[in-house]
């Protein structure tokens, strides 16, 4: 089969498309044939050796798929050939779903609902489970609360604004204005132009911002929550602002460290069900242009979500 490896840290020419043995699952694993794989801003991290999330090369990239399963290892009840799935793979170990087929845990998948294409599917795991994650799981957003999401039409904020407004929220969304329609489309309240405003004077104070973006983001963002507010930070390590000093200025802070979870996929799924979330694919690339998909994601103007297709 063909897999994407690279041997070196560096910028997306070093990964290569390689042929290697197909795997064989053992027991409580599933093989996927790989329909989708979800290309997410962690991946070009982990490649750059920004974030060191695998150690040295070689490895391989990719965390979300969408695909059938092929085969399955003793112990497996739940999920049988012919059977469409979606997951996110192994995070924050190697997910390897940069390929043509992948081996998974039955912990990390879930049947694809009839309300997703293959290519929708394969762009919703790693970004939808931040989403989730982060609003649900950890700020409990519900009705009338405020939500500022940063960087809200990108792969995690777009979802992001729907999963948000699904629970209930006034949603304010920061995006540059020829993405403001595109959000309105998506349920978002307030939109406000990064470009042109200062998001933090922009708008009535919220109660939660979920912080794509980091860096000088990080106090200004402390700025616009309301006292007691909480700020939930995706990016560990360039969040622009510390627990300590969010605590000077009144409000809470928090990151939100993404985890496989069938359950949570479950519910994003009936989301997707009931009409309240759809997943936007922006660009579809073949696995053999996966440098590509680097070089597009690297540029930090996607709509939704970049997928790669075998």
């Amino acid at each position: 089969m063909r897999a994407v490896t690279q041997s070196a840290f560096g910028g997306p020419s070093v990964l290569q498309l390689a042929e290697v043995d197909r795997p064989v699952p053992d027991h409580g694993q599933v093989l996927i044939k790989v329909e989708a794989a979800g290309v997410n801003p962690v991946d070009g991290a982990v490649r750059s050796g920004v974030y060191p999330l695998l150690g040295t090369p070689p490895f391989s990239l990719g965390w979300d798929v969408a695909g059938v399963i092929e085969a399955t290892g003793p112990g497996v009840s739940a999920f049988a050939p012919g059977d469409e799935v979606l997951g996110l793979l192994a995070f924050p170990g190697a997910g390897n779903a940069y390929a043509d087929y992948v081996l998974a845990s039955p912990n990390e998948i879930i049947h694809r609902p009839a309300g997703l294409t293959a290519q929708e599917a394969g762009g919703l795991p790693l970004a939808g489970l931040t989403a989730w994650q982060a609003l649900v799981g950890i700020a409990r957003v519900g009705e009338g609360r405020r939500v500022l999401v940063h960087a809200a039409a990108g792969g995690v904020g777009h979802l992001a604004v729907q999963i948000a407004k699904a629970h209930g929220a006034h949603v304010v969304g920061t995006a540059r204005a020829a993405k403001h329609a595109f959000l309105r489309g998506l349920g978002a309240d307030t939109l406000i132009d990064y470009a042109t405003e200062d998001f933090a004077t922009a708008t009535e104070p919220v109660d939660v911002v979920f912080d794509l973006v980091g860096g000088e983001y990080g106090e200004r963002s402390a700025a616009a929550l309301k006292p007691g507010g909480l700020l939930v930070g995706a990016l560990g390590g360039n969040l622009g602002i510390t627990p300590e000093r969010a605590a000077e200025r009144g409000v809470r802070l928090t990151v939100v460290n993404v985890r496989p979870s069938a359950a949570d996929l479950t519910r994003l799924a009936a989301l997707v069900e009931s009409g309240r979330l759809r997943v936007h694919v922006d660009q579809v690339l073949p696995l053999a242009e996966v440098a590509k998909a680097h070089e597009l994601l690297s540029a930090r103007r996607t709509t939704g979500k970049i997928v790669l297709v075998p």
